[in-house]
């Protein structure tokens, strides 16, 4: 717990918890970046899950996987400014916990989903396999699951 309470002295810390307009403008890019992260992660697995079927994967997959990833970048910068507000009560808190585990296994299905051979046959055939379509609904529920824990978090703390 030391360093989480010396986390919480990083002047960056103290100046969120000192500027409120501050605070603010990080929290709005937190939501801006999880609705670019989820928002092309949901694109995509709709499509994987048959809905736009005149999308061509090969060509909505790749502009939808670096959202996502610049996405992801945001969100985890803007993240960590936010937990280092409090960082002693949000390692405490059972709803962040949940949210990090559940966003540490979206980020697992996805690089499994995009390291395997079934990803390169949709990229080369648009061939959709059960197991992309498994994948983009595993997808699809641990993405809403850490978007639910994430507004929980002020619930529990």
């Amino acid at each position: 717990m030391a360093g989480l309470e010396a986390l919480s002295d990083w002047p960056g810390a103290v100046l969120l918890r000192e500027e409120v307009a501050l605070y603010a403008a990080v929290n709005a890019a937190h939501i801006f970046a999880l609705a670019l992260l989820v928002g092309a992660i949901a694109t995509l697995d709709l499509r994987l899950l048959g809905l736009f079927p005149a999308a061509s994967p090969a060509v909505l997959a790749p502009p939808l996987v670096r959202v996502a990833a610049a996405g992801l970048l945001l969100a985890v910068l803007t993240g960590f400014a936010l937990f280092s507000v409090r960082p002693v009560a949000y390692a405490q808190n059972p709803a962040f916990l949940a949210k990090l585990a559940l966003v540490g296994l979206g980020i697992a299905n996805a690089l499994l989903l995009r390291l395997g051979p079934d990803w390169r046959r949709l990229m080369a055939r648009g061939a959709v396999s059960l197991r992309l379509k498994a994948a983009a609904l595993v997808s699809l529920l641990l993405w809403a699951g850490a978007v639910f824990a994430g507004r929980w978090i002020g619930f529990l703390g």
